[in-house]
């Protein structure tokens, strides 16, 4: 099956032809919160609509259609949407007949509970509904019509329905984003019921895209012009399909002809296994960097967490990877404050750091999410304070270790993939590293989609300078 992986990988194949909408089509406004798979549901819900007709706008107030892709993994995320929604009620009321469409995680977690805190929704539709979008949005349009804007619907619109088998394929790869760097979506939902994480209930259960599918996309979006690809999964390395595993896949993508880096997130610990090291390894298209969640350095917590590894199964394959790639690069996620958490606990934590290094982190206070293990059963009995306190102490930790990381860089070379201008200067551009550092560099050194080679300079704890 490997051998057929391969083939597949190395035939070319014209990118499906995208719609031009007419010059009366309505207009659609899609705006992202959350993790790279939102953003690539928010590409996927862009070709959907395009295909049935729709234009795209970069304005919320030049927009007909309105869609909030959402997160639900913290309830600062939903927060966040609560408050642009009311902003965009606002907008509602001077432009009637504009439809709201809250979709993703936040609306799956909600539900109908959604409309309560967001009055102005029209349209609540769950991570396995974007192929109805165009319906959905349909009987929107034509229910918000008469209306002058002043009342907002009694009854949105609801599709909410997890559906075990979607993984959207036939669907157009996601073309959005910078024209570099794409995402794949290899594998939708989680099985894993970490205790603390409502993914399972807001993505359903743990199901992936065939390999011919994913190939399809991948060489969709190099023939469009992209030279990176990002294959997503909640918990990209368990995918399997048949015989084929992860590793397998990884080494057919990095196959394709003309792409020129493969990178993936997020891996899941407990399958990382000796295979995949290998294709990082082998392949000298697969970046040399690992985004590995760690969580916590405490076995106690891992265990109260139901992650599965404990924190020498961690340090193992970390030094598997090291072994076998001594620059890799490597990042990883903190939860801080989790149920039952002690101030040891948080000190061993902070060793890990000291000892692994990772080059960078996202890092959180833990905040309990409705539907878990830990809010049904584990008391979250670590007071604000002293979360605030412990994730304060975390981000120094790894601030001071990312400076020192960034600064080690300075001297030398760097192949550095340009994927557009500066936001801060447009005179200057921005690319990454094989290992995903982010580098700033002067327009004259290279053009959007190179790959240049370039003398890091300058560095902080997050860019390099070339």
């Amino acid at each position: 099956m490997s051998d057929q992986l391969v083939s597949l990988g190395k035939r070319t194949e014209s990118a499906k032809p995208r719609a031009v909408p007419a010059l009366d089509a309505p207009r659609v406004y899609v705006e992202t919160y959350g993790c790279q798979m939102n953003v690539a549901d928010s590409d996927l819900i862009g070709s959907v609509l395009a295909d049935a007709g729709y234009a795209t706008t970069t304005r919320a107030d030049d927009a007909d259609v309105i869609v909030i892709n959402t997160c639900a993994v913290r309830e600062k995320a939903e927060e966040r949407v609560v408050a642009r929604a009311a902003e965009l009620g606002a907008l509602k009321r001077k432009r009637p007949g504009t439809v709201l469409a809250i979709v993703g995680c936040m609306a799956e977690h909600l539900k109908e509970g959604l409309a309560d805190r967001a009055p102005h929704v029209d349209v609540i539709a769950g991570p396995d509904s974007y192929r109805r979008m165009p319906d959905l949005l349909r009987a929107a349009r034509t229910a918000t019509a008469p209306r002058s804007g002043a009342n907002d619907h009694a009854h949105p619109l609801i599709d909410i329905k997890l559906d075990k088998e979607e993984t959207y394929e036939g669907l157009s790869g996601a073309l959005g984003g910078d024209g570099v760097s794409g995402f794949v979506t290899i594998q939708r939902g989680c099985d894993k019921f970490c205790t603390f994480c409502v993914v399972p209930f807001t993505r359903g259960r743990e199901r992936g895209a065939s390999p011919r599918e994913i190939l399809r996309q991948v060489r969709e979006l190099v023939a469009a012009g992209y030279r990176e690809i990002t294959l997503l999964g909640q918990t990209v390395n368990s995918y399997v399909w048949e015989d084929v595993t992860f590793a397998q896949l990884l080494r057919a993508v990095a196959s394709v002809d003309g792409l020129e880096r493969v990178r993936f997130t997020s891996p899941y610990p407990v399958d990382f296994t000796a295979d995949v090291i290998a294709a990082i390894a082998q392949e000298p298209k697969v970046c040399q960097y690992v985004h590995l969640p760690v969580q916590s350095g405490s076995d106690v917590v891992l265990e109260r967490m139901r992650r599965g590894y404990t924190v020498a199964d961690y340090r193992e394959i970390v030094a598997n990877l090291r072994a076998a790639m001594p620059d890799i690069a490597l990042s990883t996620d903190i939860l801080t404050g989790f149920c039952g958490e002690t101030e040891d606990d948080h000190q061993q934590t902070l060793a890990l750091m000291r000892e692994i290094r990772f080059d960078s982190a996202f890092m959180f206070a833990y905040s309990e999410r409705d539907l878990t293990f830990a809010a049904k059963k584990l008391p979250d009995d670590i007071d604000e304070a002293t979360k605030k306190r412990r994730l304060h102490e975390i981000v120094a930790l790894q601030e001071k270790i990312s400076a020192e990381v960034f600064t080690a860089q300075i001297g030398k070379r760097e192949r550095v993939l340009v994927t557009g201008p500066s936001k801060r200067d447009v005179t200057q551009l921005i690319g990454r590293t094989d290992g995903f550092k982010s580098v700033i560099l002067p327009s004259g050194l290279g053009a959007v989609g190179e790959l240049v080679d370039v003398e890091i300079k300058r560095a902080t704890m997050a860019t390099l300078f070339a």
